[in-house]
């Protein structure tokens, strides 16, 4: 479709539009893009001064160690049909085989059923694909870039990253459930309210999102120090002590996350006609019923954009997790910030290079599976004002 002359913008005006926007997208993905290339490379090469060694990694070929035209070409390959999967057709498919009333956790499922495909394919599958095929085809299956994938193994595997991954999921899981199980109720219950207390209601929510995440720490740091006496006369000898334990950072982060969660949700609610409510109840729904048969199947892109937020709110989080968990119990990125802190060597800092990266792919495929979602509850006005 045509755009009207009057609505078109000037010549320079694109330009200066399009030259900013360009130079932003440079800036904020080369970063990503360099550590990435770190990451595969021996210490020699990754800290090289020359670029183009960096890149093609003399030094890391030279020790045996490369990626032939054929890698290249077919794990860009798995790449590219794992985002196109994710991003076309796997919402066609949880909307077609997920029970009724089971939407959430369809996607949950296949999230996850992409991400372990992902890394038994492209580390698993691959590399026993491409061994085969490399010594078949001449030139093609020359090693053309140093690469390697030893700094991986060893953080996963050796340095026990995995341990830190799984204590990021279970803070994470557990904000995100708390968090949207309370912030859809409240944020309803608000959307619905127009008398003076709901005002006042967010209007203090708003006051308590806005202190510093040191301020709750400290708050709480008393009673979870003190969990074990205060929770024995119920739970006996065996009561546990929150402190130093995920269930800690998880209380602390929900109480940071939940003013947000709640104004973000009740600008969704509000959105959504009354009429809808006023329907269910004429047909026999109680309150809840209508919320949950009625307004939540609506309400999906804004549960699922506000609860990607109160994810990357847990996942990033670094102050509460470093001064609430102990060393057993870290999350990722406290552990990769230590790594950084403690590695003298240029090889463990390579290490914590690998590490910096594996964190980013959780997310990557968080936006690729629920773009459609996010698109939608972002331009159904959940972030005015």
């Amino acid at each position: 479709m045509m755009t009207a002359k009057a609505l078109r913008q000037p010549a320079p005006l694109r330009i200066l539009s399009n030259t900013f926007l360009a130079f932003w997208c440079l800036i904020a993905a080369f970063p990503i893009f360099w550590i990435t290339v770190m990451s595969f490379k021996s210490p020699v090469d990754a800290f090289d001064s020359n670029p183009l060694n960096v890149i093609f990694g003399p030094a890391t070929r030279a020790d045996g160690s490369g990626w032939s035209v054929v890698d290249i070409v077919l794990g860009l390959a798995v790449v590219y049909f794992t985002a196109r999967l994710s991003a076309r057709h796997l919402p066609r498919l949880v909307e077609r085989y997920s029970p009724k009333g089971w939407t959430v956790l369809g996607w949950i499922v296949a999230a996850l059923l992409v991400g372990v495909g992902f890394v038994v394919v492209f580390f698993g599958a691959l590399p026993v694909v491409t061994g085969v095929l490399n010594p078949l085809l001449g030139p093609l299956g020359r090693d053309v870039i140093g690469a390697t994938t030893e700094h991986y193994q060893t953080v996963w595997v050796d340095r026990g990253f995995s341990n830190n991954f799984k204590n990021s999921l279970i803070v994470t899981a557990g904000v995100v459930t708390v968090s949207l199980t309370v912030g859809t109720l409240a944020g309803y219950g608000l959307a619905r309210s127009g008398s003076t207390l709901a005002f006042w209601i967010l209007i203090i929510a708003l006051i308590f999102r806005s202190l510093p995440h040191s301020v709750l720490v400290a708050g709480y740091l008393p009673v979870f120090i003190n969990s074990a006496e205060w929770l024995s006369p119920i739970l006996g000898e065996n009561a546990p002590t929150l402190y130093g334990k995920p269930a800690a950072v998880i209380a602390v982060l929900v109480a940071i996350n939940q003013p947000f969660t709640i104004w973000m949700l009740r600008s969704f609610f509000s959105n959504i006609p009354a009429d809808l409510d006023e329907a269910a109840r004429v047909d026999g729904c109680s309150h809840f019923k209508a919320f949950r048969l009625v307004i939540m199947p609506v309400m999906w892109p804004g549960v699922i954009t506000t609860g990607l937020f109160s994810f990357l709110l847990a996942y990033n989080d670094f102050l509460v997790t470093s001064l609430l968990l102990d060393a057993s119990n870290q999350t990722m990125v406290p552990a990769i910030a230590g790594m950084f802190n403690r590695e003298t060597t240029t090889t463990d800092q390579v290490v914590a290079v690998a590490a910096a990266v594996s964190i980013t792919a959780p997310l990557f495929l968080l936006v690729m599976v629920f773009q459609r979602q996010i698109v939608s509850g972002l331009t159904a006005g959940a972030v005015k004002g």
